[in-house]
């Protein structure tokens, strides 16, 4: 019987039991057949399995993701584990990794002091109408409302509003195909997050680090500076460094490995 190694790892964080846990797993050849791969990310039933496999294409490696039900074009946490199981557990050598994408190009992840670094792209922005089905949907009414990448960007005016979010998660699949970001201003950090994509199969992601990619541009230009940081104040939480530098993101953070382990493939 065939076996695949399986990693989980909790991302941004440095500590297990917090963060966004992600599953890891290393390919040695082709990738696997695409209903295989969803089973295993549906039985794997974390935000998102990180697939990935070396590639011949001028990168180190080639991934992809994969939530409980779909492939998703970009998932940060699961960058940064992929890139944490290569460096503490399968004995990568070099300070860079370049991860080759289906859709996004190379996504380069560093080793940055005491944390993993990754080079996102930053997401412009257009004004999105605050319907009645969103305020619904999220169980209060933002300040303001933008379309960014596949995502709507919700604001509010502090912390304690975007932890009184209270989303109905069957409203909110009316509302994007994408997901629903909720931010507002920090006490601690620079600000504050949340996450819902109920369309993708995650009602609430943990932490994510993809939404920077529309987060750190909007709060750069509020703020006046490149450099911030946020929580993603979820149950488990976690939190970002970020810096905005041209038309990229950088996306720093901790992780820890829970768990080892091996997959036993069907014959």
């Amino acid at each position: 019987m065939k076996t695949l190694k399986l990693f989980h790892v909790d991302a941004f964080t440095s500590a297990p039991f917090r963060g966004n846990p992600a599953a890891v797993i290393p390919l040695d050849g082709p990738w696997l057949d695409e209903s295989l791969t969803q089973s295993i990310a549906g039985e794997n039933n974390v935000s998102e399995t990180a697939f990935f496999r070396p590639a011949s294409n001028g990168s180190d490696f080639e991934l992809r993701w994969f939530t409980p039900t779909v492939e998703v074009d970009l998932c940060g946490h699961a960058t940064l584990s992929a890139a944490h199981v290569l460096w503490n557990h399968l004995g990568f050598k070099g300070d860079t990794i370049r991860f080759s994408t289906r859709r996004l190009g190379v996504i380069t992840v560093t080793r940055d002091a005491d944390r993993i670094a990754l080079d996102l792209p930053a997401y412009g922005r257009e004004p999105a109408d605050i319907t009645n089905t969103l305020i619904r949907g999220l169980g209060r009414e933002p300040i303001e409302a933008y379309r960014s990448g596949h995502n709507l960007l919700c604001v509010f005016e502090s912390k304690k509003s975007v932890h009184e979010v209270d989303p109905d998660f069957a409203t909110l699949r009316a509302v994007i195909d994408g997901g629903v970001i909720v931010t507002a201003p920090g006490a601690g950090h620079d600000y504050v997050v949340r996450f819902f994509a109920p369309n993708l199969g995650v009602d609430e992601d943990p932490v994510t680090g993809s939404a920077q990619c529309s987060l750190v541009p909007y709060w750069a230009e509020k703020f006046g500076r490149k450099e911030l940081t946020a929580h993603q104040v979820s149950r488990r939480g976690g939190r970002l460094w970020c810096k905005l530098e041209g038309d990229r993101v950088r996306v720093s953070g901790h992780a820890v490995t829970y768990l080892e382990g091996a997959i036993r493939l069907p014959e």
